[in-house]
């Protein structure tokens, strides 16, 4: 049962007062300070009726939230908690609430793997304690892809803080071609504006001080940046960032490229795998033969979409266009001529 924000705060009020066992509470009592809270917490100046706070003593006698609490009437008028120690806040937890919550904990030390809030370690830590008071650990029954052995993830949270803050940085970043001339790592003005993922690998999509252009920097190759107070942020507001990536494969790509219709065959064997993994949000059959699959996709041409297509090996041929059909060919040539050379 989805509980909304205004209802925990009255709930959590009435449960403050009934632990205070040194005053009798009566129902105009808990309606004034549940009408407090709500003024202090939310600004609500409009007052509780009788009803509500009412029907909120029953959700909270009741299994509803799982509470059960055992408030009582005395003398037909004062409120209180039969049980001298009971609260809210320590009730029970359901087994089906508690196999959830293991599922979610489980869930969440995936995620703080890559570092996206400081303070996720507190969160989880407090969970699991709480929990493994109630009962046995629990197997872990779900797991994500990562590599524990990935450089640059301790740049994530604060590369996200810049981005939303919109923080002028200055990043040093050590480029493959430059590490393969021994030069030292470049040092720029960038304004970050998305991070993106990529087969388990992380990119800043950045714009320089110096030129227009967009840059994608890995972020396994920055090796250090600092948030630059006094320098001016330049927005891109022009540019969808939720949506920059939705015609391509990966992360290359520049703002005049254009998506182009791809058009390849799958064979027979291989076709049900693409079809319940489309290789992009835009795949559709054009048409099914004895040899296969034919399907297409709208993408721009870029360095991933071909290491995707070559992937598939001798499964898979490009029809269309003729550019990219002709560059796969070249490079299965050239590993053909290399493998010839190894025998």
């Amino acid at each position: 049962m989805a509980t909304n924000k205004i209802a925990l705060i009255r709930y959590q009020t009435i449960d403050k007062c009934l632990q205070n066992h040194f005053r009798k509470w009566t129902l105009e009592d808990l309606i004034e300070k549940v009408s407090e809270a709500l003024y202090e917490y939310e600004g609500i100046t409009t007052g509780i009726s009788k009803r509500t706070i009412q029907g909120d003593i029953q959700v909270m006698r009741s299994d509803k939230l799982g509470y059960n609490a055992p408030i009582i009437v005395k003398e037909r008028k004062y409120y209180e908690y039969e049980d001298k120690d009971y609260s809210i806040h320590n009730s029970p937890i359901s087994t089906a609430d508690l196999d959830k919550m293991k599922e979610v904990i489980s869930v969440m030390k995936q995620l703080n793997g890559f570092n996206y809030f400081d303070d996720m370690n507190e969160i989880i830590t407090r969970l699991e304690s709480n929990l493994s008071k109630q009962d046995s650990k629990q197997p872990n029954y779900i797991q994500f892809e990562e590599n524990p052995l990935l450089k640059g993830l301790e740049h994530l949270n604060r590369l996200y803080q810049a981005i939303v803050k919109k923080q002028s940085l200055l990043i040093s970043y050590q480029s493959f071609t430059n590490l393969s001339k021994s030069r030292e790592p470049k040092q720029a003005v960038y304004y970050p504006y998305l991070l993106k993922e990529y087969r388990n690998r992380w990119f800043l999509l950045a714009k320089a001080r110096k030129g227009k252009i967009l840059y994608t920097l890995a972020l396994d190759r920055i090796v250090d940046f600092y948030e630059l107070a006094n320098e001016p942020f330049v927005d891109e507001s022009e540019i969808d960032f939720e949506h920059y990536y939705d015609n391509a494969l990966g992360v290359t790509k520049t703002v005049k490229d254009r998506e182009q219709r791809v058009v390849f065959r799958v064979n027979k064997k291989l076709a049900p795998y693409v079809i319940t993994k489309p290789i992009h949000a835009t795949q559709k059959i054009i048409n099914e033969d004895e040899k296969g699959t034919i399907f297409s996709i709208e993408v721009i041409h870029n360095f991933e979409l071909e290491r995707e297509l070559l992937g598939f090996g001798e499964e898979l041929e490009v029809i269309a266009p003729k550019l990219l059909k002709r560059n796969i060919k070249r490079r299965l040539e050239k590993a053909l001529v290399f493998y010839l050379k190894k025998n």
